[in-house]
C-alpha cells in the first residue's frame, strides 16, 4: 500500500518532532515543510524534502493527502480552514489556537465539510494512557472519588531566552503552554470538567506570567481534582520525566504524576500501581497490590500512524479538533479564574 503524504507547516520543535515521527512511521511520507524564513529551506534540505514558503503555494503545486499544522496559534486557525476547504484532514499542533471562537470557527467548518480536524494531543496515544483508560472503565477502581495531579518541573533559564522572550510574558506560561496536556489527559481518564478554581504565582522568577499554578476541578461525574502545575519546582513529578516516553528528559521510573482513586480501589499513573480492595473496602483492610507491565512506544509515532488512518478513513479520530476545543475551554477557564479569583462554570 501506498504511503500516505502529509507535509508540515511550521519549523517550532514541535515541529521537527512531527517530521521526525513521519519520516519513522510505516504508513506515511514527509513530502514538504512550509516556512517563510530561512529555517524552513534549512529544515526542507535536511530531510530532502520540499520546501514551500506558504500554504496556499503548497497546496496549489503539489496538495498533501495531510497536512501537520505546528506554527504559532495566531496563523493556526488562517492555515486550519484553508487546508479544511481545500478538504485536506489537518492534525493541528497546540495550543490550537489563541481563542475559543477561533478554534470553534475551525472545527465547526471541518465537521461542516466533513474533513477531519484533529488535535495535537499526542499523549493520548501513549501505551500509559490506553492502559489507564482500560483499569479505570473495567470498573476495578469502582466509582470515581478523587484525582491529585502534578506537573513539577524546571524549566532551565535559557529556555526562556528561545525564540525571543515570549515566554517571559503573558501567554508563555505553564497554563496555555503545559497544561492542556495534562488537561486533556484528565479529560480522557475522568470525564467532562463543569467548574473549576485556580490561583497563580510569579513569586520565583517575577515575569509578567505564572510560574506556578494551583487548580481544583470538579468533574460531571461527581469527582474531584487537585492539580499543581510549576515549570520553577525542582521536582520530577511531570509526565515528561515519568512516562519515559521521550529520552531529551532524564526519567524516574519510581515517580508518579496523577493519582487517582475510586470506592473500592487506586491506579497512579505512569508506574501503573494498583491498590484494590479484594473483600470489604475498608481502611483497617489491607489493599491487593499489582502492577500491569506493558511496552512503551512512541507516542507522536502512534499519533502519525493514526492520522493516516483516518486520512484512509479507516479510523475515526482518537482526538478530534472538538476534544482539542473542550480542552481549550478548561484551559481558559482556569486563567479565568486565576485572574477573577472567582470559581469558573464550563
Amino acid at each position: 500500500m501506498s504511503t500516505v503524504r502529509v507535509a508540515v507547516v511550521g519549523v517550532s520543535a514541535i515541529a521537527r518532532r512531527q517530521a521526525e515521527a513521519l519520516l519513522a512511521a510505516p504508513s506515511t511520507e514527509l513530502t514538504a515543510i512550509v516556512d517563510p524564513g530561512p529555517a524552513g529551506a534549512e529544515i526542507a534540505q535536511q530531510y530532502r524534502v520540499q520546501h514551500y514558503a506558504l500554504l496556499g503555494e503548497l497546496l496549489e503545486l503539489d496538495a498533501p493527502d495531510g497536512v501537520i499544522l505546528a506554527t504559532s496559534n495566531r496563523s493556526t486557525i488562517t492555515d486550519g480552514l484553508i487546508c479544511v476547504q481545500a478538504g485536506i484532514p489537518v492534525l493541528v499542533e497546540l495550543p490550537m489556537a489563541d481563542s475559543v471562537e477561533g478554534a470553534t470557527a475551525l472545527v465547526e467548518a471541518g465537521e461542516g465539510l466533513g474533513i477531519p480536524v484533529l488535535a495535537g494531543h499526542y499523549r493520548q496515544y501513549s501505551q500509559i494512557m490506553n492502559n489507564a483508560r482500560k483499569i479505570i472503565r473495567s470498573g476495578r477502581l469502582g466509582s470515581l472519588v478523587a484525582v491529585v495531579g502534578t506537573s513539577l518541573r524546571r524549566k532551565p533559564d535559557e529556555y526562556f531566552d528561545l525564540d525571543g522572550d515570549w515566554r517571559r510574558e503573558p501567554g508563555g506560561g505553564p497554563i496555555l503552554i503545559d497544561l492542556a496536556h495534562d488537561v486533556n489527559n484528565l479529560l480522557s481518564l475522568i470525564g467532562n470538567i463543569i467548574f473549576v478554581h485556580a490561583v497563580t504565582s510569579n513569586a520565583t522568577r517575577r515575569f509578567p506570567v505564572e510560574d506556578t499554578a494551583a487548580m481544583t476541578f470538579r468533574f460531571a461525574n461527581g469527582a474531584l481534582g487537585t492539580f499543581v502545575l510549576s515549570d520553577v519546582a525542582a521536582s520530577p513529578r511531570s509526565w515528561e520525566q515519568t512516562a519515559q516516553e521521550d529520552k531529551s528528559y532524564a526519567g524516574y521510573p519510581e515517580e508518579d504524576c496523577y493519582h487517582i482513586t475510586g470506592t473500592r480501589g487506586s491506579l497512579s499513573i505512569p508506574t501503573m500501581r494498583q491498590r484494590i480492595y479484594k473483600e470489604k473496602p475498608s481502611w483497617t483492610e489491607p489493599f491487593a497490590e499489582s502492577t500491569e507491565d506493558f511496552d512503551r512506544s512512541d507516542p507522536l509515532v502512534n499519533q502519525i500512524e493514526h492520522f493516516a488512518a483516518v486520512i484512509r478513513g479507516r479510523a475515526e479520530p482518537l482526538v478530534s479538533g472538538r476534544d482539542g476545543l473542550n480542552t481549550l475551554r478548561v484551559v481558559h477557564a482556569v486563567c479565568e479564574s486565576a485572574r477573577t479569583g472567582a470559581i469558573v462554570s464550563l
